[in-house]
């Protein structure tokens, strides 16, 4: 099954809502490329929709995400009175369709204007999907319905946005509880364990005694999940906590390195330059208010 993949910031982000009851015989409107994405939820009854030349059953307690740039149809009208949420959104960022099971590694996006990196980050939502709580997602929705005479107001956009987000979270969790991507909690202890051991020496055996993993399947594990090998990992979480000691503190360059991990000032500075293109007294020069 399809999953759609926002690269976030910025966040996906909420347009409109409604409820609403399709009758026997009648069907979903037949749209081509409307530039929005149409989330519907189904309450009761069963929507038939074809979209991309895929064939959907949406009955009650499934979920199914309509693409801004495809053409979608219902072949068949209802066969009984059919009770669905509908919400469009959209996003300003880039998204892409994948499969299941393979996550996409994305590397951290440079704001030169900024003192720090920008980390991005991958929303993945099921196109379609069998919602692990249905009841929450239905409340949730009709929260959203309910706000809808208030739009114009300031304070209800932004909590439009709110629960908006509460949704994605919710097909979020249908996407982990079907499909959880293979090796991703391996993936995920070792980027926890270097978080915490950062300041001092980490090898391939170490790492790897501590998960109780060899250390190259935890190397594959983390490729796949953060497109870099473990000490690739570790360098930049290394070389970020140092900006930050560089800018928050008056510590000379050889103590920065030490406190980071790094054995030899020099080493540190020649790693620094090739991932910030600068050296760590220019990095803290740039951004000295002297």
């Amino acid at each position: 099954m399809p999953i759609l993949e926002f690269t976030s910031p910025p966040l996906p982000h909420y347009l409109a809502s409604g409820f609403c009851v399709i009758a026997p015989g009648r069907k979903h409107p037949n749209r081509r490329n409307i530039g929005v994405f149409d989330l519907l939820v189904v309450q009761e009854g069963c929507i038939y929709i074809m979209e991309g030349g895929v064939y959907y059953e949406v009955t009650a307690g499934h979920a199914i995400i309509l693409r801004p740039d495809r053409h979608h149809y219902s072949p068949q009208g209802c066969t009984a009175d059919t009770a669905h949420y509908w919400l469009h959104f959209n996003t300003t960022g880039p998204w892409r369709e994948t499969e299941e099971g393979i996550p996409t590694p994305l590397p951290p996006v440079s704001m030169e204007e900024k003192s720090f990196t920008m980390q991005t980050f991958a929303i993945q939502l099921p196109q379609f999907t069998k919602l692990l709580k249905p009841t929450a997602v239905y409340r949730t929705m009709q929260q959203l319905g309910e706000l809808e005479k208030e739009s114009h107001r300031n304070w209800a956009r932004w909590k439009h946005q709110q629960l908006f987000q509460q949704v994605l979270e919710q097909l979020n969790a249908s996407l982990q509880a079907e499909t959880p991507p293979p090796g991703a909690e391996v993936a995920d202890q070792a980027a926890s364990y270097l978080r915490q051991h950062f300041k001092q020496q980490v090898t391939a055996q170490s790492l790897g005694e501590a998960l109780n993993f060899h250390p190259v399947y935890i190397a594959r594990c983390m490729q796949r999940e953060f497109g870099c090998s473990p000490f690739e990992y570790l360098l930049r979480y290394r070389l970020e906590q140092a900006k930050m000691l560089l800018l928050q503190t008056d510590f000379p360059v050889a103590r920065v390195a030490e406190e980071v991990g790094f054995n030899q000032a020099a080493y540190f500075t020649s790693c620094f330059v090739k991932v910030e293109g600068l050296t760590p007294r220019a990095y803290r020069k740039r951004f000295s208010h002297a």
